[in-house]
């Protein structure tokens, strides 16, 4: 493995990256791919970045590179006489330039994603926060994709008509192209309830019980079940779902494909049935195979030999060249496809067009979501707290009222890293469109528990509110503890890991004598799941992450010879205002929807890039 690594390294230096301007990878030690009887790629929650991570080479692969990847791997399948399918499991917009940079957002990537040969997909969440979105999901990415686009669990209604109707098919039946294996696969999304008004979504557990569902428990006698879901491996949804199919088929494998969570996971339901997850940002290619499935007689009957195990193995693949380039034994002129580069040029001329490489100006640190210590001068929201909010939340009418400004972490969705920040880099970081909300004149022995409480997030909210989305995705990952509890002083405590317990794999002292070192790793991805710590395709070195808060607050125009003001302004992002209204109430404030105001209208997005021309302006 090792001669391997340096025969790539070699050749990797006359290697260009996809879009120009990309981090090259870096030869790291590399995890071969196990096939089976039925493989699969899994690809979730891309946000938009469909051209790759411009700044981290662990990750700078492009869409256009997953193209080329999808169809070497479609080859080698039909040479081994094997299948393998493609699976995407929903958020695939919001988050990146590319897609929230254009006039309508979405303008360039519908087209693009859709040069990807996709067997089964499904929606997420963040394509249902807007009508909008929720349109162009129906009326472009269904019929780009036909068949292969599942709705469970979700209704839309029809522009047209006022209907309510599916938004696709329930249920996709389907034959492989090899083994002829007879698959039935669903796909749903969590129980969600912030999407727009023109989608219904089902609740998991009633769409589970519903006629069309039962029925085809009942009457389809598929080899495989293949559920994709926009769905947490660990949520309870998953086994609900796992649990239905169960009941009435004791015996036939089910996968599932997960996704919302932005991790990367593998889960053993029963010695018949798995999943895996595929973190989030195009970081992440699945790779999901599986061996010991026998086809069913016309019957539908099991053969006694078909009554075992099956065997499962995953690999999250880093989604660079030079992992892509070892996985298909291909260099750099044998392995572009025609299609491939046509969507890397796609992704370079939309680039160009939305201007995202312009400079707005120069960070002067690494700025840290997860990866340094809350409060502390690395991270990003003692940043947002100390920095930006009291320059950029002001009023000329209200500028003598002393004021908090609440903003939920989960707003943040991504690094800074030292450098050029550029149009890009703000939709990355804060791709929602968010605005300022207020409640006037709140006396500030009501208002200073308000942030306390939602931090604690107890009984009362989550009886009413999904305190979950208050924060990032990755923390809802059960099985990794993404994040742990606030220790007895009200402190956030660290975790190793960006998705799971984090260890250094291989090398070092354990290197075999006379054996040369490994090259030196990389920090990344270094995950454990149910089954063990091997999942990995390209060994890196651990990453510490450390828990943050549901929200943060910045105080201003309190002065120390003043003491505590009597009343405050009570500043938040909009999307907080059902919690900030049941933390008010809790902490004696008789306050409803008609007390709030709007602050202002403009998104925190534009006020932290003019932000930033302002006060990072220089010479990078």
């Amino acid at each position: 493995m090792l001669i391997t690594t340096l025969l790539l390294s070699t050749m990797w230096r006359l290697t260009q990256a996809a879009q120009p301007g990309a981090a090259q990878p870096v030869a790291a030690p590399m995890r071969e791919l196990t096939w089976g009887q039925l493989n699969f790629l899994h690809t979730t929650d891309s946000h938009g970045w469909l051209g790759g991570h411009l700044q981290e080479p662990q990750y700078s692969a492009d869409w256009g590179d997953y193209v080329s990847f999808a169809e070497h791997m479609r080859r080698k399948a039909d040479e081994k006489g094997v299948d393998l399918l493609v699976i995407d499991t929903g958020d695939r917009i919001e988050g990146n330039g590319l897609y929230d940079a254009s006039s309508p957002k979405g303008l360039f990537t519908y087209d693009i994603f859709r040069e990807q040969t996709i067997d089964v997909l499904c929606t997420g969440n963040h394509e249902l926060y807007k009508a909008a979105a929720a349109d162009y999901e129906h009326n472009t990415t269904v019929p780009n994709f036909k068949k292969n686009y599942v709705a469970s669990n979700l209704d839309y209604f029809d522009d047209n008509t006022g209907v309510l109707v599916p938004m696709a098919q329930r249920y996709r039946k389907f034959r492989t192209k090899n083994q002829g294996l007879e698959i039935v696969a669903f796909g749903f999304l969590f129980d969600f309830d912030k999407n727009a008004n023109n989608t219904v979504v089902q609740r998991v557990e009633d769409t589970i019980q519903e006629e069309w569902f039962q029925t085809v428990l009942r009457e389809e006698k598929p080899d495989v079940f293949v559920v994709t879901g926009h769905v947490g491996l660990r949520m309870p949804e998953s086994r609900a779902i796992f649990e239905a199919i169960r009941k009435k088929h004791w015996f036939t494998p089910i996968l599932f494909f997960g996704g919302h969570v932005h991790v990367r996971d593998a889960r053993r339901f029963d010695d018949k049935a798995y999943g895996i997850a595929s973190g989030r940002y195009m970081e992440t290619i699945g790779w999901a195979s599986v061996d010991g499935i026998e086809k069913k007689a016309e019957d539908g009957e099991v053969a006694a030999e078909a009554k075992g195990s099956i065997s499962f193995s995953r690999r999250y693949i880093d989604h660079n060249l030079y992992g892509l380039y070892h996985h298909t034994g291909l260099n750099e002129s044998t392995f572009p496809t025609p299609r491939g580069r046509q969507a890397s040029k796609m992704i370079e001329r939309a680039r160009v067009s939305l201007d995202l490489d312009y400079k707005l100006g120069c960070a002067p640190r690494d700025l840290w979501v997860n990866r340094a210590k809350y409060p502390g001068r690395e991270s990003m929201y003692t940043w947002l707290e100390e920095e930006v909010l009291p320059d950029v939340v002001v009023r000329k009418d209200r500028k003598d009222k002393p004021r908090l400004i609440i903003a939920n972490t989960g707003a943040m969705r991504f690094d800074i890293f030292k450098g050029p920040f550029t149009r890009d880099s703000t939709y990355l970081v804060f791709p929602f469109t968010s605005k300022f909300r207020y409640v006037p004149d709140v006396p500030y022995r009501v208002a200073k528990k308000v942030l306390p409480l939602i931090n604690r997030a107890g009984r009362v909210f989550q009886a009413s509110l999904n305190t979950q989305l208050l924060n990032v995705p990755e923390a809802m990952a059960s099985k990794q503890q993404y994040f742990m509890d606030t220790d007895d002083d009200g402190g956030y405590v660290g975790l190793d890991g960006p998705d799971s317990a984090q260890r250094p794999l291989g090398g070092g002292d354990d290197a075999e004598p006379g054996v040369s070192a490994k090259p030196e790793l990389l920090e990344g991805y270094t995950t454990e799941d149910d089954f063990g710590t091997d999942g990995d395709d390209t060994e890196r070195s651990p990453i510490k992450m450390y828990a943050v808060p549901n929200c943060v607050q910045a105080e201003v125009g309190f002065r120390e010879e003043d003491g505590s003001p009597d009343k405050v302004d009570l500043v938040f992002i909009d999307f907080v205002e059902p919690w900030i209204m049941t933390a008010l109430k809790l902490s004696g404030g008789d306050y409803d929807e008609a007390d709030v105001e709007q602050w202002d209208h403009e998104t925190l997005t534009y006020k932290v890039g003019e932000w930033i021309r302002e006060n990072w302006s220089g010479d990078c």
